[in-house]
């Protein structure tokens, strides 16, 4: 059975740091692309990151890059999003998802991916 269980969220301050951690079970997450996902209160849910199953690839969203950096941990099946410089905006509900096929050109689409976290909150706030 897959399952993906977030952890480390919080409440931080503008400009500090968080690192979310991603456990995966009943699949071995190097096989596959894992991605992370936020929402926002009234907001839809948006692609943050994502690392391939290929080659480890990584990708970002415009918003993040610079600032957050995925990483997997393959002897722990585990993969980690550390998010540096945060902003406000950046408070939300951080999701990791996995996908049978994900499509390269597609993503960070929410709708190429079929395993989903219960999600984590993460808030930035003074």
């Amino acid at each position: 059975q897959v399952q993906l269980v977030e952890s480390g969220g919080g409440l931080v301050q503008p400009g500090g740091s968080l690192r979310l951690s991603c456990a995966a079970s009943g699949f071995t997450l190097d096989y596959y692309t894992i991605g992370w996902f936020r929402q926002a209160p009234g907001k839809e849910r948006e692609g943050v990151s994502c690392i391939s199953s290929s080659d480890g690839s990584t990708y970002y969203a415009d918003s993040v890059k610079g600032r957050f950096t995925i990483s997997r941990d393959n002897a722990k099946n585990t993969v980690y999003l550390q998010m540096n410089s945060l902003k406000s905006e950046d408070t939300a509900v951080y999701s990791c998802a996995t996908g049978l096929r994900v499509g390269v050109s597609n993503i960070l689409k929410p709708y190429e991916y079929d395993y989903w976290g219960q999600g984590t909150q993460v808030t930035v706030s003074s």
